[in-house]
């Protein structure tokens, strides 16, 4: 991954947003509504929490009969909106058992990878929590990033890739993000440096740009097709509804 001199104003818009342009297709009639299941007894569904075998990390009923999964990117400002406007709502299809939802990270630059490694740390309980956060503050924490001219540009590009991600997720705030919220400094940058993590996102990218050819970000898939010209939580909503939700 290279870091250009353009970073700090380029990384939030590249291929970002790929899938909302446009709203042409007309909405399905909605289809018959589908049945949805209890949560075990004392819990919501919106409780319950897992990563998938695809890395990603899954919330609501494992069974549910409408599945809808989002390839996002932490910098990318459209899914920023998409969460901050859309996460409420989507919970309360998700607590019928009727909806799961599955988030799982796209890396579109280099900020990205830091920012999902961090984002997974503290595992699956607090993933959503800290997800929404981190996209409700997420234009205070790319504003920190470095300006053109700055020498930080010159000596992270010089940077052997583990200490460019550990010094972007630093330089941007994300380091201190998660210690605000409960993940010790050393948990979090023994994530930063996760090889394995690593490896495992940048395949899984690749999987996904091969199967689903990612338009941009955010790119929704429900029960296995790509919505396509949507990206809003209005379109989003109108989806489900048209699935049976």
């Amino acid at each position: 991954m290279r870091i250009a001199i353009g970073l700090a104003s380029a990384m939030a818009l590249a291929a970002c947003g790929g899938s909302e342009t446009g709203n042409s297709s007309t909405p399905a009639a909605p289809a018959s509504p589908v049945a949805g299941a209890a949560a075990p007894a004392g819990t919501q569904w919106t409780e319950k929490v897992e990563k998938t075998a695809e890395g990603g990390f899954r919330m609501g009923n494992p069974d549910a009969p409408i599945k809808l999964i989002e390839y996002g990117s932490r910098t990318c400002g459209h899914c920023a909106a998409f969460a901050n406007t859309g996460m409420e709502p989507l919970k309360a299809y998700v607590a019928t058992g009727k909806v799961s939802f599955e988030f799982r990270d796209f890396l579109l630059n280099p900020i990205d990878l830091g920012a999902a490694l961090l984002g997974q740390c503290a595992g699956p309980g607090p993933f959503f929590a800290i997800m929404d956060q981190m996209y409700e503050q997420q234009h205070t924490l790319l504003g920190n990033g470095p300006k053109e001219g700055d020498p930080f540009l010159q000596q992270v590009e010089a940077m052997a890739p583990a200490q460019r991600t550990a010094a972007l997720a630093e330089r941007f705030g994300y380091l201190a993000f998660v210690q605000q919220r409960g993940v010790p400094e050393a948990q979090a940058r023994q994530c930063l440096g996760d090889q394995k993590a690593i490896d495992a996102l940048v395949k899984g990218n690749e999987a996904a740009a091969k199967e689903y050819s990612i338009p941009g970000t955010p790119t929704f898939i429900l029960n296995g097709k790509v919505l396509e010209n949507t990206g809003t939580w209005p379109q989003v909503e109108a989806a489900l509804k048209a699935a049976g939700a």
